[in-house]
């Protein structure tokens, strides 16, 4: 990167999938002082326009297989002066990174160390709101966000994690990457998670920590049963978003892999929330408070709420150690997203007895209805206990006299581009509901879909959804 003329503060682009040039570029970066945006490999060119734009990025470092998708942005933005290609020959114009590299002395340019609080990278966040905010992550940060998962999970240098989700997203990066690193521990990187080769994987590697969300684990569960998959050397899978008691238990059954449930942000590094190595486990909440946050849940004028209700999950930090800078280049975002020390997380939860917090819904997912607030997480959860349902997302659609009507979205267990099972039909949902659900949760409109429009991260994209029904309430 030197070699091409970047230097302190200057921003470059990795839309590389999971490779060990993205963790030269990512600590070649960090050693530089500049700063890395990666970009989700699946990314149109137009949504990468916009990522390479505001970012300010000088250099796109990609692979052979985005080549035709780089050269489209680099025409697009101005600003860019090379394109690298990484793991494989470089076709003119672009530049062919492993020969640079090899070009290159072995000791790196000299120069001012960055200090802990510069920015180290732009995470841009996951899309379930039309435009991403550029999450601006410090040196600090990261080394924060290894230790606080290092500590939560014991880590040591005997450990191994298996890496199965992208590097361009703050989970591999945070809780496995810089755990690794700030531990010693060793980590085995794939190039992308497989549902069949998973615990092969592990196997093989002898990987004793991994992380994964809610849709990979449910993924792992529709596998053919295979025994030898119980003897593994798994110890801890921390896992992010909801299965349900019955996923738990055949999890532990099949794979005796614990499983261990938490809840952060890109904006939170480590996580926040988490439930404890030692003592009661509760898979069905996001734990408590992990060491060096506080967090606590308030209504809309930032007041606590009594134990048992509804309120914003609020998290207390340090900017650009334990909290991220800021968003970059918007202000008010940041303004709106940290108060007072305080960072609002935009997710609901309510406290248990035991003062475990659970995940209600997204504070924008709330359902008018008739004057009752809806959970769209209740309704689905409810939705996803029926057998033939392999996956939900529920949505509040315009209703003039209601306010809003719920409307469920439904993925049917049979399958990608099958028919629903005979019996899955839209009345038959809506009975399941109203036979469990309150009169007003109950959803008036079901829809059946092939899959689930997601995120890198497993995060449905709900404004997709709602976008497909329009402004109109389906007929």
């Amino acid at each position: 990167m030197a070699r091409l003329g970047i230097g302190r503060g200057d921003t470059v682009t990795l839309l590389l999938s999971n490779c060990l040039e993205f963790l030269y570029l990512w600590f070649g970066a960090a050693k530089l002082g500049a700063v890395i945006v990666p970009v989700n490999t699946a990314s149109s060119v137009s949504e990468l326009e916009y990522l390479v734009v505001h970012s300010e990025s000088r250099l796109i470092f990609t692979q052979a297989d985005q080549v035709d998708v780089a050269r489209q942005v680099r025409e697009r933005c101005p600003r860019v002066e090379e394109v690298a290609i990484c793991g494989a020959g470089a076709p003119s114009p672009a530049v062919d990174f492993g020969r640079l590299a090899a070009e290159c002395p072995e000791t790196a340019p000299e120069g001012p160390a960055p200090s802990p609080t510069d920015e180290a990278a732009i995470l841009y966040t996951s899309g379930t709101t039309a435009r991403p905010k550029g999450v601006l992550v410090t040196h600090a940060n990261y080394v924060c966000a290894g230790e606080t998962v290092a500590r939560a999970v014991r880590l040591t240098p005997d450990d191994r994690h298996l890496v199965v989700l992208p590097l361009f997203h703050g989970n591999a990066q945070y809780y496995s990457t810089m755990s690794a690193l700030v531990t010693g521990a060793s980590m085995a990187l794939m190039a992308r998670f497989s549902a069949s080769r998973y615990f092969d994987q592990a196997i093989t590697h002898r990987c004793t920590v991994s992380s994964l969300f809610a849709a990979p684990i449910r993924m792992l569960l529709v596998q053919p049963r295979r025994p030898e998959h119980a003897v593994n050397d798994l110890r801890v899978v921390i896992f992010a978003q909801s299965v349900t008691p019955a996923q738990l238990a055949e999890w532990d059954e099949r794979f005796h892999a614990s499983l261990l449930q938490l809840w952060g942000m890109t904006e939170t590094m480590g996580p926040p929330l988490m439930n404890p190595l030692d003592g009661e486990r509760r898979n069905q909440s996001m734990g408590l408070p992990a060491p060096g946050y506080a967090t606590r849940l308030v209504d809309e004028g930032g007041r606590p709420v009594a134990r048992g209700e509804i309120g914003q999950i609020v998290v207390r930090g340090e900017p650009g150690v334990s909290l991220m800078k800021g968003y970059y280049r918007n202000p008010d975002a940041t303004a709106e997203t940290i108060r007072d020390g305080w960072l609002w997380s935009g997710d609901n939860a309510r406290q248990d007895a035991d003062g475990y917090y659970h995940f209600v819904d997204r504070a924008k997912d709330m359902i008018k209805r008739s004057g009752e607030n809806v959970a769209a997480s209740e309704v689905e959860a409810v939705i996803r206990e029926h057998a033939d349902v392999f996956d939900c997302a529920v949505i509040g659609v315009p209703d003039e006299m209601r306010d809003e009507a719920i409307l469920a979205v439904v993925v049917p267990r049979s399958g990608a581009g099958k028919p629903p099972a005979a019996g899955l039909t839209e009345e038959a949902v809506i009975d399941w509901c109203r036979q469990r659900l309150a009169g007003f949760r109950v959803p008036q409109f079901v829809r059946f879909r092939a899959e689930l429009p997601r995120t890198a991260v497993g995060k449905v994209q709900k404004h997709v959804l709602r976008a497909e029904v329009g402004s109109a309430p389906p007929a």
